[in-house]
């Protein structure tokens, strides 16, 4: 949908960042509105990857780092992680970039990083807001087939977009208009 249809605000529902003033919200069998701050924020860092469309990469820490500190959050001991990471890395393609910094990197790279992030703790849902916003179109063309891989592989995943070639690459295309589904 276009700029202030509500594209945004639909991904903070759906990532627990903001609670509906109406209707109820069920992710994994539970109502979301019964749940406390601490069991939303629980169940984000459990169940929910979020890709950005600014990347929101950290740019003192390395790719590896950035990537590994979800599962910082999360407990998970730090060779595991580390494991994991490397794994990650080499899944979106950057195998041989995980001690670069995000300023080292190129715009696609940057976004690359972003979704092993938003894979690190192994999460149910992806949501992606704009993520093909700031790149090119062989970077986009990448990303997009990324999304479709995971989306192959069973991973529930959202992406917001005002670009309807994107929409058009879609297994399935809702459109926003005014805050509603059409």
């Amino acid at each position: 949908g276009p700029s202030g249809c509500g594209k945004s605000t639909l991904l903070n529902l759906l990532g627990l960042l903001d609670r509906p003033t109406s209707g109820r919200y069920v992710l994994g069998g539970e109502d979301t509105g019964a749940l406390t701050d601490a069991q939303r924020t629980a169940q984000r860092r459990q169940r929910i990857g979020f890709v950005f469309q600014a990347f929101n990469l950290l740019p003192r820490l390395s790719a590896l780092e950035n990537v590994c500190l979800p599962m910082a959050y999360a407990g998970v001991p730090r060779r595991e992680r580390e494991e994991r990471g490397r794994g990650l890395l080499e899944r979106v393609g950057l195998g041989g970039k995980g001690e670069h910094t995000p300023l080292e990197l190129s715009g696609g790279e940057r976004q690359r990083v972003g979704i092993a992030r938003a894979l690190s703790n192994r999460p149910a849902l992806l949501l992606a807001d704009e993520p093909t916003g700031n790149l090119d179109s062989g970077s986009s063309a990448e990303i997009l087939a990324l999304f479709a891989e995971l989306h192959r592989e069973g991973m529930t995943t959202v992406l917001v977009t005002h670009d309807p070639s994107i929409g058009a690459s879609a297994q399935r295309l809702l459109r926003l208009k005014d805050g509603v589904l059409e």
